[in-house]
């Protein structure tokens, strides 16, 4: 197994999740936190993503604009994976970056992984999440693995990427876009309803009303 070298500052670090799909079901696998570098990999001028693990970021706790290196992997499956690269190791803080945006988009240290299940997400329109929230700790890309048919759990199977916002429902940057679609068994389709978890309402409550 290669391992590639890399030095770095963080330009984004968001939580690494994995969605799969199956028609109106929906389930999630929090496999740590996904981080986006600008800097040199094998020596070569790059921006590319890594993946940690939540052990990694609670020893760490790194934040945008850190500067870090490491040694990675390449992920064997582009579509299961938010990033390039995994299995991160001789992980190292080179130097402290300045404290990024503290209002949209959210530029600070990532919380536990439980936060954001706790507080549930809802759709984020890709062309906001790339323009406006992809430094943004509350906003994730995550890759979605679609079960086509559910009777058949091991039968086809689509995948393609979903943006989200865990963030305060009055964020000011925040668009929905599209409903989205899921296609089932003998062609039918499921598409998502409007809906936000109640934990986000209980959320949000708590950041206007707090002392």
């Amino acid at each position: 197994m290669d391992k590639s070298t890399f030095t770095g500052t963080i330009i984004s670090i968001q939580p690494r999740i994995r969605l799969t799909r199956s028609f109106d079901e929906a389930s999630h696998t929090y496999l740590g936190y996904a981080i986006t570098l600008e800097g040199e990999l094998d020596n070569t001028n790059a921006t590319f993503s890594i993946g940690i693990g939540k052990a990694a970021h609670a020893k760490h706790e790194f934040k945008v604009n850190d500067v870090i290196s490491g040694e990675c992997v390449s992920v064997p499956d582009p579509d299961m994976e938010p990033v390039e690269y995994y299995k991160v190791s001789k992980l190292k803080l080179i130097s402290p970056g300045t404290t990024g945006s503290t209002s949209s988009p959210w530029e600070l240290v990532p919380p536990e992984l439980e936060v954001y299940r706790e507080r549930g997400h809802r759709r984020l329109a890709a062309r906001t999440y790339d323009s406006k929230c992809s430094s943004c700790m509350w906003g994730a890309r995550m890759p979605v693995e679609i079960i086509v048919d559910n009777w058949k759990p091991r039968g086809r199977r689509k995948y393609r990427f979903e943006t989200f916002c865990y963030g305060p429902l009055n964020c000011k940057l925040y668009k929905a876009g599209p409903n989205r679609k899921v296609e089932g068994r003998n062609g039918m389709v499921y598409v998502e309803e409007d809906l936000v978890c109640q934990h986000k309402t209980v959320q949000l409550f708590k950041e206007r009303y707090s002392d």
